[in-house]
């Protein structure tokens, strides 16, 4: 019971940060028609800034997270403008080569001012303690992450499904050309798009430092993992980019508690299993 219990919490909160970094991804692949690869950079990014403020300048945890956000955001909404743009333009394989020089370009700037060794943020003290259910201790770390990824949930279903925004957006993923007809700025739309979706891979990558080590190399580590999570997800799709994130994000903390030297065999062999029974993933696009 307790071994379950550590299990679903665990492998929630995981699941949590796998779907705050990852449903920006799955936004610009499957409504932006973009394969970059470097998303997981803009993690590093937010995750790498945090780190700078919080242990190498003394700065409390909540100013520092918020200045991280705020910074990720605009390098992304930079990048987009200047860099993405023409990469907008290439085929699919041009823009897998484009987005990993974009990801070494991160890489290499991170490695040279932070280094390369781990790169630890300093939690606030509420986010250090525990809560005790009698029968069972929960780190309050995972309760804070798990109500913060319930939270992205809503604000994303509420920005997509019910605001003016959400309706210009869809109309631009669906028919580029009349939307721009009709009057709306698809270009803004898809700078504001890709810049929260880098907000998000950054709040994701400093609350999840704790389960997803910050280092340099961090994008390329864990560029699979992100990868996965939208397979199985499906592409532009945000309830099955969660139910993805959910559901492996168990899967592999599972598989780990109970099968520590086969858990990365269990998870991807489920994975493939999975996807060739539903190739467009859970709610994938046609």
């Amino acid at each position: 019971m307790l071994v379950a219990l550590s299990i679903i919490i665990d492998g929630v909160a995981y699941g949590m940060i796998l779907f705050m970094i990852s449903v920006g991804l799955s936004v610009t692949m499957g409504l932006m028609r973009i394969m970059n690869l470097a998303h997981g950079g803009f993690a590093l990014i937010g995750g790498a800034i945090a780190h700078a403020l919080t242990v190498r300048l003394g700065i409390d945890f909540v100013p520092a997270a918020i200045l991280s956000i705020m910074t990720a955001v605009l390098i992304s909404f930079a990048l987009e403008r200047i860099v993405y743009r023409p990469i907008y333009r290439l085929g699919e394989l041009g823009q897998v080569l484009a987005t990993i020089g974009v990801t070494f370009i991160i890489i290499a700037i991170v490695n040279f001012f932070l280094g390369s060794t781990l790169l630890p943020i300093r939690p606030p003290s509420f986010m250090t303690g525990s809560v005790t259910l009698g029968f069972k201790t929960l780190p309050m770390h995972r309760l804070i992450v798990i109500g913060a990824g319930a939270m992205v949930l809503v604000f994303l279903y509420w920005l997509i499904e019910r605001t003016r925004f959400g309706i210009y957006l869809r109309a631009s993923v669906d028919n580029h050309a009349t939307a721009a007809a009709l009057g709306i700025n698809t270009s803004k739309i898809y700078a504001v798009t890709f810049a929260l979706g880098a907000g998000l891979a950054a709040l994701g990558g400093m609350l999840g430092a704790e389960l997803l080590p910050l280092e340099a190399y961090y994008p390329l580590r864990y560029m699979v993992l992100f990868l996965t999570v939208v397979a199985v997800g499906g592409l532009g799709t945000i309830t099955g980019s969660f139910a993805a994130a959910m559901g492996l994000g168990i899967l592999d903390t599972g598989s780990r508690y109970l099968l520590s030297e086969f858990g990365t065999i269990v998870f991807f062999l489920a994975v493939m299993l999975l996807l060739s029974a539903r190739p467009r993933g859970l709610l994938g696009r046609a």
